[in-house]
């Protein structure tokens, strides 16, 4: 058992009775048994598709590239091969760096690590954080003891290039998680640097939730031309979870806080995660509904925050049964929310593949969920966009004629904002923030089709945000001019 499996798939059969199709457990795996305690300790048993079609050829040695929709267990699909390969191989602290996982972001990288650390439990291996917005210094004395190293791209080149005595010389494992967003976040360089330093003679495993070209890119440079590729997208299927349920509602932009605020209202026992296109815009509708108490706990969570206080909302709102969660997009790639019961996107989300990742944080695994996408009169060709993609959405209220918006609400908060902005010096420059940031993010998108800066009601909305005045947008001034 301490002997590294070698050759193929065919040699792993063999050791399972010669037929996998059966096999819908780790325990029917030839894993050792640190582990299977590991994982049954950490209560996971069943195995996903994509765990048991990809752990047949990387627990042979083989390099994986793996795609498959948010929510269905790529972490331990990596994980497992990581510690076994290490095992197999009696790693030890004198053996340096034996296994590093590079993740797009520090909250990703924090979760991936949560779960080493349970199923790896019974492993005699050390395992390090390296991420941004922590103490490097610290970093640098430790690293030189981890077998197991989970990293942002950025962070760990700083490292290799400058931290004496971190060796990966000996490296056994590379792992590229949520590939996409890695080369979305613009490490392409830092990533290319990265492989171009460590073995040739190492197992690469690649995982993705969407198969763009430059993640094939990626994938020809950084694994062998033997790689085996593992896709469970369904050519005619969905691209979101089965059992979510997707729904939208054509709203007037004035209109979209008083609808955001009722449906908080009326969902206080639920767990929400609501996306805004801008931190400026999460800032003050934060503070501005904190003030006017919808009866919910409400966190909010933006790039724009420190790195320990983004890990105390992260794990503030997964410990909560009931809370709202207010994000960017930060919160929409690889982060593992428990049982979350709406996605709300305020704001249309810039492509079908960020719809796709915001949607996924619920109706994970074999969780029912909600999603709701508010939609301006103006950017209805989304929903053109999203079925060309194979995504079941309905209208909210099916009885309203198409193309038609809501009618106002009943109970409007735009006196309360108002009378907000008067009395609070900070509630209101939040606010002109908040316009001036979401006019922006809609001028900044490329697909015109859908984003038409120019008819957007900004002075109603601006009435809406409670400011008696429209701040100055001189950006969108000038590009109308050009136009003209």
């Amino acid at each position: 058992k301490l002997r590294r499996l070698t050759g193929s798939t065919a040699f792993l059969l063999k050791v399972m009775g010669g037929d996998a199709s059966g096999v819908t457990r780790f325990n029917q795996l030839p894993l050792s048994a640190k582990t299977i305690a590991g994982l049954e300790q950490a209560h996971f048993q069943q195995m996903t598709p994509i765990q048991k079609e990809s752990l047949l050829h990387s627990l042979c040695g083989e390099d994986v590239v793996g795609a498959a929709r948010a929510g269905s267990g790529k972490t331990l699909a990596f994980l497992v091969p990581v510690l076994e390969r290490l095992y197999r191989e009696q790693w030890s602290a004198r053996d340096g760096l034996g296994a590093l996982v590079l993740a797009p972001t520090r909250e990703l990288a924090l979760q991936i690590f949560d779960v080493l650390l349970r199923v790896g439990a019974r492993h005699a291996l050390s395992a390090g954080l390296v991420i941004g917005g922590k103490d490097l210094q610290a970093e640098r004395h430790a690293i030189a003891r981890m077998n197991i190293l989970v990293a942002t791209p950025g962070r760990l080149l700083q490292h290799m290039d400058q931290t004496c005595g971190f060796d990966w010389a000996g490296l056994q494992v590379l792992v590229l998680d949520e590939a996409d967003r890695i080369l979305d976040l613009g490490f392409a360089r830092t990533v290319d640097a990265i492989l171009a330093a460590l073995p040739s003679t190492r197992q690469t495993l690649l995982f993705s939730a969407t198969q763009t070209s430059s993640v094939q890119a990626l994938a020809r440079v950084a694994l062998r031309p033997t790689a085996h590729r593992v896709s469970l997208y369904d050519a005619h299927a969905s691209t979101t979870p089965a059992l979510l349920r997707q729904h939208y509602v054509l709203t007037d932009l004035p209109d979209k806080l008083d609808r955001l605020y009722a449906f908080l209202r009326a969902h206080t026992h639920a767990k929400t995660l609501v996306f805004l296109s801008s931190c400026k815009q999460v800032r003050f509708v934060h503070e501005a509904f904190c003030r006017l108490q919808p009866g919910v706990p409400l966190l909010c969570l933006h790039g724009r925050q420190k790195q320990p206080r983004r890990m105390a909302v992260f794990y503030d709102f997964c410990q909560k049964s009931a809370a709202v969660l207010l994000a960017t997009d930060v919160a929409a790639r690889g982060l593992d929310f428990p049982a979350v019961d709406w996605v709300l996107q305020v704001d249309c989300p810039e492509d079908v593949d960020t719809y796709v990742h915001r949607v996924g944080r619920t109706a994970r695994f074999d969780s029912p969920g909600n999603a709701l996408l508010f939609l301006l009169p103006s950017e209805v060709a989304m929903l053109g966009l999203l079925e060309a993609k194979g995504i079941p959405i309905n209208s909210l209220y099916p009885k309203i004629p198409h193309g038609q918006p809501l009618p106002p609400p009943k109970r409007p908060i735009q006196s309360q904002l108002a009378a907000l902005c008067t009395q609070d010096l900070e509630v209101k420059y939040l606010a002109q923030k908040a316009l001036i940031s979401y006019v922006r993010s809609v001028f900044l998108h490329s697909n015109k089709q859908v984003f038409k800066v120019g008819e957007l009601p900004v002075a109603e909305f601006a009435a809406s945000l409670g400011l008696a005045s429209t701040p100055k947008l001189r950006f969108v001034n000038k590009s109308l001019a050009k136009k003209k």
